[in-house]
């Protein structure tokens, strides 16, 4: 499926970055001051990786490490996965989806043009969420309404609120 938009449509092209040598606790504040979810990381002008919200937290604070001294060279992403910015923006949320990640560099040969993350995409072309949310895992999955609507598959009523049991979208009462 082509969208008709191109990776550079939608992507950052100054993306916030810091240098390998930033402590997590710089890259946090940064990230608080920007607003934003993800630093991109360089040395001399180059590419050299990215860091997440979640990697801080997940990877750092959750182990006992100290955000103050560590240096984000130690905990960055180093093997990127990157896309053209010539790719559509399809593409992108594909490569994006099988590899369980929410940004994606956009690189012209070796150099860095770009950020392209879910929210640039779902901003330009909403009717991709749908995409999304079929690859979306959730704890306990089976016992939450998942907010679709449409035909029970078991009594062949229609419902507002169908869940998931056993594989199976079901209304409430079948649900039971």
């Amino acid at each position: 499926m082509k969208t008709g938009y191109k990776v550079c449509d939608a992507m950052t092209k100054a993306p916030v970055m810091v240098s390998v040598g930033a402590t997590i606790k710089d890259c946090a504040m940064v990230m608080n001051k920007n607003k934003v979810g993800s630093l991109l990381i360089k040395q001399d002008h180059k590419l050299k990786g990215i860091i997440t919200d979640e990697d801080i937290v997940r990877k750092i604070i959750a182990k006992g490490i100290d955000p103050e001294t560590t240096e984000v060279e130690e905990y960055m992403v180093k093997d990127l996965i990157t896309i053209s910015p010539e790719k559509d923006i399809f593409e992108a949320l594909n490569v994006m989806m099988d590899q369980d990640i929410r940004q994606l560099p956009a690189m012209d040969g070796k150099r860095m043009v770009g950020l392209l993350t879910l929210k640039d995409i779902l901003k330009i072309e909403p009717e991709l969420f749908d995409l999304i949310v079929d690859k979306i895992e959730i704890k306990e999955e089976e016992h939450k309404p998942i907010g679709n609507e449409g035909i029970c598959e078991e009594c062949g009523n229609y419902s507002k609120k169908l869940v998931v049991r056993k594989d199976a979208l079901l209304c409430r009462e079948c649900g039971k």
